[in-house]
């Protein structure tokens, strides 16, 4: 394998766009750094494969580091249009610029081009129609806004 030409990009095609609306997040002091949960309200997905909801309830249980990187920790529901239950876990880090926190609790929205957002999602289901979300590698990026979570995910083939 390591005779061969480096691929320099991934190959992949599109899964869904995820929102995420989300409630006031808490924030926890800890000696071990800076804790913040954010619970879910509800949002929505869509890709060319599955559509649906994401259900209240769920949540982020977010570590941020003394580097100032949060390290995501998402659990969270999803429902597909046609009434199938999907466990959604996510992993991945998330890197404001220096004002970003203060940007988004003024009610801006901290861009892509401004922000480093990447997911790693997980699926699980034992509907026969979405088993296969089962067995895939997902990478994505995102956008944070007050209230707010969107991503773009991305199946790696």
């Amino acid at each position: 394998m390591f005779d061969r030409a480096l691929i320099n990009a991934l190959p992949v095609e599109h899964l869904c766009d995820l929102s995420i609306d989300l409630e006031l997040r808490q924030v926890i002091p800890t000696p071990l750094g800076t804790r913040v949960t954010v619970v879910v309200k509800g949002g929505r997905f869509e890709g060319p494969r599955f559509r649906g909801e994401m259900l209240p309830g769920g949540g982020d249980w977010v570590s941020v580091g003394a580097d100032g990187i949060s390290r995501m920790d998402v659990r969270a529901t999803m429902r597909t249009h046609d009434g199938v239950l999907i466990h959604y876990e996510s992993q991945g880090v998330l890197s404001f610029p220096g004002d970003g926190r203060e940007r988004l609790a003024k009610g801006e929205r901290v861009s892509f081009d401004d922000s480093y957002v990447r997911p790693t999602p997980r699926f699980e289901t034992s509907d026969e129609r979405y088993v296969w979300l089962c067995g895939i590698v997902t990478v994505g990026y995102g956008e944070y806004g007050l209230g707010r979570i969107d991503h773009r995910l991305f199946r790696i083939l």
